[in-house]
């Protein structure tokens, strides 16, 4: 099944602020035994979806960009995207209220960092939709990130990844320091790229329907693995 037909049967176990924007106020659990993962898509994509909505109530305006960025990223169809709206537009009706659903999802990954970045990635990908963060969306998803538990350190390494590529800063893509040998930077590079292929991904609770996320990290890790091997001539 679809992460939408989930949504929209409400399947899997999903309680506090993510069932409230379901409208499931006593969803059945999830089959005992079952992959974490199971229930972490739902959380997941409703989680992004609230987060998006508060996000685009925060800089005042949602755009067109956004909205297509959204089902760029999710995959979803016209038919579908009534399944995400309805948590979309009962999100967005206030700013308020995010600190709730970005707890909760820290509550559901049980603190796992990847899978808040993922979200964090997600929500850079949709601000950056129309090619310009406002100050107000870059402010939410820094609070959004201290909520996660994210370090400022943390948050700026996954800020630099969405920055345009010709202003980015190749290290803090790669979370270095310009100090580290050559040989820590292509182990951590290859560590980088075996830890956010499309797979590893999916089998930790990222949606299939949101892989634009795996394919925008490894391009971003990619350049600027590329623009440090040139200038060190490795």
């Amino acid at each position: 099944m679809s992460i939408w037909g989930k949504l929209a049967a409400a399947e899997l176990l999903v309680t506090g602020p993510i069932a409230a924007l379901l409208g499931n106020r006593a969803a059945p659990q999830a089959p005992r035994g079952a992959p974490d993962h199971a229930e972490n898509d739902v959380a997941f994509t409703v989680g992004v979806i609230a987060l998006a909505a508060k996000m685009a109530k925060a800089d005042g305006v949602v755009t067109k960009d956004e909205v297509k960025a959204f089902k760029s990223a999710f995959k979803v169809s016209d038919a579908e995207m009534k399944q995400g709206a309805r948590v979309f537009n009962l999100a967005k009706q206030n700013v308020s209220g995010y600190e709730d659903c970005a707890e909760q999802l820290v509550v559901v990954f049980k603190g796992n960092r990847k899978m808040l970045e993922d979200v964090l990635d997600g929500l850079f990908h949709i601000a950056n939709a129309d090619s310009e963060m406002h100050p107000r969306e870059e402010e939410f998803l820094g609070q959004v990130a201290r909520r996660f538990g994210l370090s400022d350190i943390d948050f700026g390494r996954v800020k630099a990844r969405h920055v345009v590529a010709s202003k980015r800063d190749p290290y803090a893509v790669l979370g270095l320091d310009r100090s580290v040998s050559n040989d820590q930077i292509k182990n951590h590079y290859r560590a980088l790229l075996a830890e956010n292929r499309p797979d590893d991904l999916i089998a930790r609770g990222v949606p299939a329907e949101f892989i634009a996320i795996a394919i925008e990290k490894v391009a971003a890790f990619d350049g600027a693995y590329k623009e440090i091997a040139k200038e060190r001539g490795i």
